[in-house]
């Protein structure tokens, strides 16, 4: 099995941790394929950045034909309808894998992003889902995305200051990473504050394993047919 993982930025530092980060989840028999935009802007924060991200990502879409599965890795589900009406294998993007897979796991959950402009977003997917009533509340930490790839620690501890948050005062029972820029943080977050912290590139590669698995893929029949 072969899945693309693709960045819709054009920040390659990011593109290896995503990679990464699918990596370490995957089946050994899994191939993944991490890309990126090589046309676009830097970072995706906000509706601007989407909509302009979205011919340079389908360009690279086109670039990989040959794939079993796709992973879109940005938070806000970029382009995903489409890149699903572009192709037919199963076509996911980190933020509705996210969700689902917490919803799956907790009553309710908090969402912990970059910055404030990237909130209203969010929250209109999560009503698009049917997942708004599980989450409790989308926190903005405010960090600029491309100040994720510094590693300053004082960036991590913005990021843990929300969580506290979050279970204080939302009663959060499961953390969603609300970046692809913070897909390194899952494991070591998760062991600190002792509940569920999900990234959703990880999320991402396991749902897309199990559609490929199901011999499930995209319906041309509707919204995204392209006769």
């Amino acid at each position: 099995m072969k899945i693309l993982v693709i960045n819709p930025n054009t920040t390659v530092s990011m593109t290896t941790k995503i990679g990464a980060a699918a990596r370490a989840v995957a089946r050994p028999d899994t191939e993944i394929v991490a890309a990126n935009s090589q046309n676009g802007p830097a970072s995706i924060q906000g509706f601007l950045d989407v909509a302009t991200c979205v011919p340079g990502l389908l360009e690279e879409v086109e670039r990989h034909p040959d794939v079993d599965a796709i992973v879109v890795a940005c938070f806000d589900d970029t382009g995903v309808d489409a890149v699903r009406s572009l192709v037919s294998v199963p076509v996911l993007g980190i933020g509705e894998a996210a969700y689902h897979a917490a919803s799956m796991i907790s009553t309710k959950f908090s969402v912990i992003t970059t910055l404030s402009r990237s909130v209203p977003g969010l929250e209109i997917n999560l009503m698009r889902y049917g997942l708004a009533q599980k989450c409790a509340r989308v926190r903005a930490t405010d960090i600029p995305v491309l100040k994720l790839e510094e590693g300053d620690p004082a960036t991590l501890d913005k990021i843990r200051a929300e969580i506290g948050h979050a279970i204080a005062q939302d009663q959060a029972e499961a953390i969603v990473l609300g970046c692809a820029g913070m897909a390194d943080l899952m494991t070591q977050l998760s062991e600190e504050f002792g509940l569920p912290v999900i990234d959703g590139v990880a999320a991402g590669v396991t749902f897309a394993e199990a559609l490929v698995n199901n011999k499930l893929s995209t319906s041309k029949i509707g919204a995204y047919s392209t006769d």
